[in-house]
């Protein structure tokens, strides 16, 4: 880097994405962005991004831990099924229009949106989890596919995955952030040792991001759990209402 304010500015940035991807998901919409201003090729920014993914979801995980909020051994099993996908969506070389992938995940965000604000109030007895049985191989399905997706770009994923399992396996939502971080990890490590393997790391700018992600997933984490459901909700649909304006006019 030529400048010591882009220190400051990774950190900074690194911090909004953690929290943001910690109580809803998107923050790499921001972070790519920011590696590429910097100089960084997409592919290089790309897995230059999940240096500070990894590192993020791994405090995140430790933040909820240290709250008491854990899925094991669900979030592990649902871990190990997107690894095959990650590992493939890493290795996957599509040339999308870059306008037309924005619009149509912008569109996806507004879908998400009312998904949120729409849906009606589950019932007391209508959320006791489902984890286990057809709903735990429902699950694995998904995340494989989830996976193939989280390997080649993942921004965005992390808000699906969480009403995923807010609507199919009734977890609350602060149960499934809490899994979504286990989950991310692992499956972004598998696919950080692709771009590894490729070359396509920038360790210096990596670890520097990486130092606000972790911050941001470790406050965001602890703050989701002593402010619940209610302050991830509104989370969500603000963060993506903000992602699918900008990914529909700011292209």
């Amino acid at each position: 880097m030529e400048a010591w304010y882009h220190y400051v500015l990774l950190i900074g940035v690194g911090f909004l994405v953690g929290f943001i991807n910690t109580v809803a998901g998107g923050g790499s919409l921001i972070s790519l962005p920011v590696l590429i201003f910097l100089g960084l090729p997409p592919s290089l920014a790309n897995g230059t991004n999940r240096v500070a993914v990894v590192i993020q979801n791994a405090l995140g995980t430790a933040g909820f831990k240290s709250k008491g909020v854990s899925t094991f051994p669900f979030n592990i099993y649902l871990g190990l099924s997107a690894i095959f996908g990650s590992v493939l969506g890493a290795y996957i070389a599509v040339d999308l229009e870059g306008e037309t992938f924005n619009r149509i995940l912008a569109i996806i965000m507004i879908i998400v949106v009312l998904l949120i604000l729409l849906k009606p109030k589950m019932k007391l007895e209508e959320m006791q989890e489902r984890i286990t049985g057809k709903h735990l191989w429902i699950g694995i399905l998904a995340f494989f596919f989830f996976g193939i997706y989280g390997g080649f770009i993942n921004a965005g994923l992390g808000i699906i995955i969480i009403l995923f399992l807010h609507y199919v396996n009734r977890m609350t939502l602060i149960r499934a952030n809490a899994t979504k971080v286990v989950v991310v990890f692992i499956y972004t490590a598998a696919a950080l040792g692709v771009f590894i393997f490729h070359d396509k790391v920038n360790w210096e700018i990596g670890l520097i991001l990486a130092i606000g992600n972790g911050t941001g997933a470790w406050v965001a984490s602890r703050v989701s759990v002593e402010k619940g459901d209610g302050f991830i909700k509104t989370f969500m649909v603000i963060v993506v209402m903000a992602l699918a304006v900008r990914l529909w006019f700011f292209t």
